[in-house]
């Protein structure tokens, strides 16, 4: 499988979703954090609810996760909603074209992405995964497996990305609570994520 270059900060599992435009001035939706983190066999995928347009805060429970393939995949999403609601439904479909192949199907869509003109335009950021595999995945193309089990989008990701890490070396917690504890931390810091968190969770 191949995969573009990325930044230090990306290879260990952290992408930022940056939507403002400054040469149009105007405000763009933010819609941040999620974060997803495997362990044991297992894997949990935990996002806010918090969509705020500009400096207001228009939503507290916008729902980012959703099951896809026969509930056999977790997906996340940052950014522009309508988008991600596209880029989610392009992603099932190469799902369903290689049988649940969660890699081939992560290549696929980032290709597709980078090269169709409609699609280059989304502005989104997606985390996939299985209790297996976990990829990132930008409208640059990059595909990236993060290191450790863990990988975090949005706004809030860096904060949520370094309080896992810790509790993914000092403790014996589950997926499922680290994610929890992670986010909740990340709301307390990041002004564009809040404490109301969805989480799904699947098992080996």
């Amino acid at each position: 499988m191949s995969k573009r270059k990325s930044s230090p900060a990306t290879q260990r599992g952290g992408i930022s979703a940056s939507h403002s435009d400054p040469s149009t001035g105007l405000r763009r939706i933010r819609s941040t954090t999620v974060i997803c983190v495997r362990r044991n066999g297992s894997v949990a995928m935990a996002a806010d609810g918090q969509v705020t347009l500009g400096e207001t805060v228009i939503k507290h429970s916008a729902r980012k996760i959703r099951r896809l393939y026969q509930d056999k995949i977790l997906a996340g999403f940052a950014g522009s909603t309508a988008d991600a609601f596209s880029l989610f439904s392009r992603f099932e479909a190469k799902l369903e074209q290689y049988a649940g192949n969660l890699g081939r199907s992560a290549v696929e869509l980032a290709k597709e992405w980078r090269t169709d003109k409609m699609l280059r335009n989304l502005e989104a950021l997606l985390v996939v995964s299985d209790p297996h595999q976990t990829f990132l995945l930008s409208g640059s193309g990059d595909v990236i497996e993060p290191d450790e089990g863990i990988a975090t989008i949005g706004s809030g990701g860096s904060y949520a990305l370094a309080a896992a890490r810790a509790l993914m070396e000092n403790t014996q917690l589950s997926a499922r609570e680290i994610a929890e504890k992670s986010l909740h931390i990340a709301g307390q810091i990041c002004i564009y994520t809040n404490e109301q968190i969805t989480l799904e969770e699947l098992h080996a």
